[in-house]
């Protein structure tokens, strides 16, 4: 027996592998392999990571995979995301570069892997540090002529700034800024800080117990100083049929001074202006003005103000009765008949362009263009050369136009 085995052994192994041969081709050819790219990039996922160390740098946050695997497994890895992880293993790690190779983790078989892009991922990790940093506020300006700022004060006066080394090592001082350029009153404002290195840099990437700081200034009127509103004296009426409809000023509260503070204490909460002549005008108007001020007591700054009068027409509406209606583009060889001779228009605009219309500058018509034998309802339409002036309603709305033939005109005998 043994020797008729031995005898044949090498035609069994053949007879094996033959065997195993045309199973292969089998399941080949009825779920062949697939060689390609997966059709989404896998996205890193970190673990281990030291809760003390921060990623400053990684140069990649995404890999593509192209595999090898059976059509039905392709189907599945494809419908299922979670089938593929992309691991980087941080475990042990301390502060420095390193280049690490992504591991490949894939929930299905058979599966091969035949690349990864990028293959290794550079990774500088570095120590996540503390440290404080005092804050300094820039006042640029001074406050409105006849104020005094008071001693400044901000909260908080230092701040705590947390990030990687590379980061916060830059980091000097925090910075903000104020413009007290006329200002009259307190200062009472929340500011954005700025991180900034010795070179005035701004450095980003960090956190801050504060972000912004509360800055206070007392501002106080010298003495002999007072501010007042400026009122003005207008006279005269403005044109028939206008209305005056504003009167601005430009400064509206002036800064009085006197050598005497008691001058000014005294004043009343406003300076009157030199009148305002407005008689007859049917136009806006503008006019620089004196302030009438006591003796001793003078106006710091531009000696006149700035003052406009706004004036506009008064809107009215009037009634055009009886209007004849005119017929145009009619057919030379066509006859209309209209169901009114005549509209009411009911008008509106500023009174004096109501008041100085006449006929010639309206018309009213029905238009015919293109319109054969038949019976038809028309609206009428208006043109006004006023464009200031506008058409509120027509009566009739509709106008019944009936266009037929035009009768045979009988030659008259020449004798």
């Amino acid at each position: 027996m043994l020797r008729w085995l031995g005898k044949n052994l090498s035609t069994f192994v053949l007879a094996l592998l033959m065997a195993i041969g045309v199973w292969v081709a089998a399941v080949n050819e009825a779920d062949p392999n697939e060689v390609s790219t997966y059709p989404t990039p896998i996205q890193l996922e970190i673990v281990g990571q030291n809760t003390d160390l921060l990623i400053t740098e990684q140069t990649s946050e995404q890999i593509k995979l192209t595999l090898r695997a059976p059509h039905s497994i392709w189907q599945q890895l494809t419908a299922d995301e979670d089938s593929i992880l992309a691991l980087v293993d941080l475990s042990g790690y301390t502060a420095g570069e390193y280049i690490i190779t992504p591991q490949i983790q894939i929930g299905l078989e058979p599966v091969k892997i035949v690349s990864v892009s990028p293959a290794t991922i550079k990774f500088t990790l570095e120590e996540l540090v503390s440290k404080t940093v005092p804050v300094n506020i820039q006042i640029n300006g001074e406050p409105s002529i006849g104020y005094q700022a008071g001693m400044q004060s901000f909260t908080p006066n230092e701040v705590t700034v947390s990030g990687p080394t590379s980061l916060v090592e830059r980091v000097v001082s925090a910075e903000a800024s104020f413009d007290l350029s006329d200002v009259r009153e307190s200062v009472d404002e929340q500011l954005s800080l700025r991180f900034v290195d010795e070179f005035n840099q701004k450095v980003e990437g960090i956190t801050a117990s504060a972000e912004n700081v509360r800055l206070l200034i007392p501002i106080s009127q010298q003495g002999g100083y007072r501010d007042v509103a400026v009122k003005v004296l207008v006279e005269g009426q403005v044109a028939n049929l206008h209305r005056l409809t504003n009167i601005s000023v430009f400064p509206p509260v002036v800064t009085l001074y006197s050598s005497d503070p008691e001058l000014v204490t005294e004043l009343p909460g406003v300076v009157e202006t030199e009148a305002l002549d407005i008689n007859g005008i049917d136009d806006d108007i503008s006019a620089r003005l004196t302030l009438n001020l006591p003796e001793n007591v003078v106006v710091i700054g531009d000696q006149t103000v700035l003052v406009t009068a706004s004036v506009e027409a008064i809107l009215g509406s009037q009634t055009i009765s009886d209007k004849p209606l005119e017929v145009i583009n009619l057919a030379p060889d066509l006859n209309a008949t209209l169901s009114s001779l005549t509209v009411d228009a009911i008008l509106s605009g500023p009174l004096p362009d109501l008041d100085a219309l006449n006929d010639t500058d309206l018309r009213v018509f029905v238009d015919l263009e293109g319109l054969g034998i038949g019976t038809y309802q028309l609206t009428p339409q208006i043109e006004i050369l006023n464009n200031a002036i506008t058409l509120e309603s027509i009566l009739p709305e509709s106008i019944e136009v009936v266009i037929s033939e035009a009768p045979l005109e009988t030659p008259t005998p020449v004798p």
